[in-house]
């Protein structure tokens, strides 16, 4: 009985550890689309090749285009759910959502940050000599 009970006990504390994990899980995804804005979606994985060759571009255009549009990406290992909510086929993907959260553009595989500006301008979204770190545009400086 008492191998039972211990055992009955391990298993419901290993139940509980899934179901907290589960719950952090869902409650760290940021809302996609993001109301309002025009959003990058990268959907990948941290051990995926071609994805960790696109981190570095999407967290410099995740500054660049701050306030003007949402890049986000979401890792398909740790949140499967996600995969069959976008209908991944393969990773990375990168879906494009328009201010209306419309979905008008689908790219799979490694997307070059040349890529997703020319995709970003199609859209409207379009950054400024001045939003660009490191320049300044003359007509704006103090003499």
């Amino acid at each position: 009985m008492r191998k039972r009970t211990t055992w009955l006990t391990a298993m419901f504390l290993l139940a509980s550890a899934f179901l907290v994990q589960a719950e952090v899980s869902q409650t760290s995804l940021p809302e996609v689309p993001t109301k309002g804005m025009v959003t990058v979606l990268d959907l990948g994985a941290k051990k995926c090749i071609p994805c960790k060759m696109m981190a570095p571009i999407l967290k410099k255009l995740k500054g660049q285009y701050e306030g003007k549009a949402s890049i986000v990406f979401i890792d398909v290992f740790e949140h499967r759910e996600q995969a069959a909510r976008f209908g991944i086929r393969a990773i990375p993907t990168q879906i494009f959502f328009d201010r209306d959260g419309n979905e008008v553009h689908r790219h799979l595989g490694f997307m070059s940050e040349e890529e997703i500006v020319k995709q970003l301008k199609k859209m409207g979204v379009d950054l400024n000599k001045n939003d660009e770190p490191g320049k300044t545009d003359a007509r704006h400086t103090l003499n």
